[in-house]
């Protein structure tokens, strides 16, 4: 009795932990390395702030609840489809907003001569993220 007690505890304790170290990894990500502020920036956006603040906590908040609890979610395809493409939408805008902080896009695109085509360079990975989630979510989600 006293055991299960010390490793339901112990099993909590290690839990929290874990959690604060994967949360606290994700808040630096986001704020260190200025993702967030970037993506404001780039989009021409910062006048809605807030929504940007409600966003980031509602999907935390929803992703961790979906993370934990047995829900089951059957979507019709249309559903599933346009929930891919604000995933695409969203991890596309991510990857830019990071590889342009880190000026990753710029140096590959003047080592193979395309210093004026980075925006299509960038649209075409925004693309091919929203055509990959699209997939993901209509032929394996299912």
């Amino acid at each position: 009795m006293i055991q299960n007690l010390f490793i339901n505890i112990l099993e909590a304790t290690i839990g929290l932990a874990a959690g604060l170290a994967v949360g606290g990894g994700f808040v630096a990500f986001l704020t260190v390395l200025g993702i967030i502020p970037r993506l404001i920036q780039l989009s021409r956006t910062a006048k809605y702030i807030q929504i940007y603040v409600v966003s980031v906590i509602t999907g935390t908040i929803f992703g961790t609840y979906m993370s934990f609890a047995d829900v089951s979610w059957d979507q019709p395809t249309a559903v599933l489809i346009l929930w891919g493409i604000f995933h695409g939408i969203f991890n596309g805008m991510l990857a830019a907003a990071l590889t342009e902080i880190l000026n990753v896009f710029p140096i590959i695109s003047k080592r193979i001569r395309m210093d004026d085509k980075l925006l299509w360079l960038l649209m075409a990975i925004v693309f091919g993220k929203i055509a990959g989630s699209i997939f993901q979510w209509t032929i394996f989600v299912k």
